[in-house]
């Protein structure tokens, strides 16, 4: 009897399924067969069996994997105890947000790099597609991301969702001198009638195929993933667009006149989506991620 075992039942126990713990642990099939064959054999007792609905503890195995369960998961708190108490985080934290929920960061690194200051930390503008992508590769450690509410609930048990404290306020931006700048607030409906500038997401392509459901067609000007490309196209008057308020906080274009932003009278079109951040407890960086969820915490901004 070994830990690599024991690491071995809770993958299958996870997944229902020896190939696909195979490949989530990066052994082959056979190895994890025969290792748990060994420990049946020693221990003298069936502990899984196949069927249909996958592989599953049977009746006589259930306390031993019980256990084998509370054996990895006591090792993995000694581990995390052993890095918390010697203070030896160390290496880089690789983090993507869509633009909206840029404005989280800055407070929060604030607080974590003043405690972890060894820690390197990169942060990317990334598209919340793929965001999700990218955390399941653990190319990314964590996604300040937006989710829809039915993909939300069928997430991986490894892939965990933190809500943040976010109202998703949109507001749309118009040239100083559009007719537009006077009005008190905008419609969907007002929207028909410009060239638009869109950020590049999944989500604003959902939007414009909704709005062009209608039977209308839209005047995309462009798509760019660059903010400031948008807010400098509507401040040459060239077309609206529609973001974000958390990005229009503080702006130098907004505060200077050049683009006007007017609230979204019927700001009803995102009732699917959650807002947070997204990790994988499966990521070798696991413990340091937990470190800095922490520290979301601390800024106030998890639910």
């Amino acid at each position: 009897m070994n830990l690599e075992q024991m690491e071995y039942i809770k993958e299958i126990v996870h997944t229902k399924s020896i190939s696909i713990a195979a490949q989530n642990l990066h052994v082959s099939q056979s190895a994890i067969s025969q290792s748990i064959s060994l420990l049946e054999k020693e221990l003298g007792i069936q502990l899984f069996k196949r069927s249909r609905f996958g592989t599953t503890p049977t009746e006589e195995g259930k306390s031993i994997i019980h256990n084998a369960l509370k054996i990895v998961e006591s090792i993995e708190k000694i581990k995390e105890d052993a890095q918390n108490i010697t203070s030896t985080f160390t290496g880089e934290i690789k983090i993507a947000a869509i633009p909206s929920l840029m404005n989280f960061l800055p407070k929060i690194l604030s607080l974590f790099k003043k405690d972890f200051p060894q820690i390197k930390i990169t942060v990317i503008e990334m598209e919340s597609k793929r965001i999700l992508k990218n955390i399941k590769e653990y190319s990314l450690d964590l996604g300040f991301t937006s989710i829809k509410k039915s993909l939300e609930i069928s997430l991986p048990d490894h892939l965990l969702f933190s809500k943040l404290e976010y109202n998703a306020d949109f507001q749309v931006i118009v040239p100083k001198d559009s007719p537009l700048a006077f009005k008190q607030s905008l419609t969907i409906e007002d929207l028909y009638d410009y060239p638009i500038v869109l950020y590049t997401s999944q989500f604003w392509e959902d939007f414009i195929y909704s709005l062009e459901n209608n039977n209308r067609p839209i005047n995309v000007l462009f798509h760019t993933s660059n903010s400031e490309v948008i807010k400098r196209t509507i401040a040459e008057g060239l077309a609206i667009s529609v973001l974000s308020s958390y990005l229009l906080t503080d702006d130098p274009y907004v505060e200077t006149g050049r683009i006007i932003p007017l609230s979204l009278a019927d700001n009803n079109f995102v009732p699917d989506l959650s807002f947070g951040c997204i990790s994988s407890e499966k990521n070798p960086q696991y413990a340091l991620i937990k470190k800095f969820l922490e520290y979301i915490h601390k800024s106030g901004n998890l639910i």
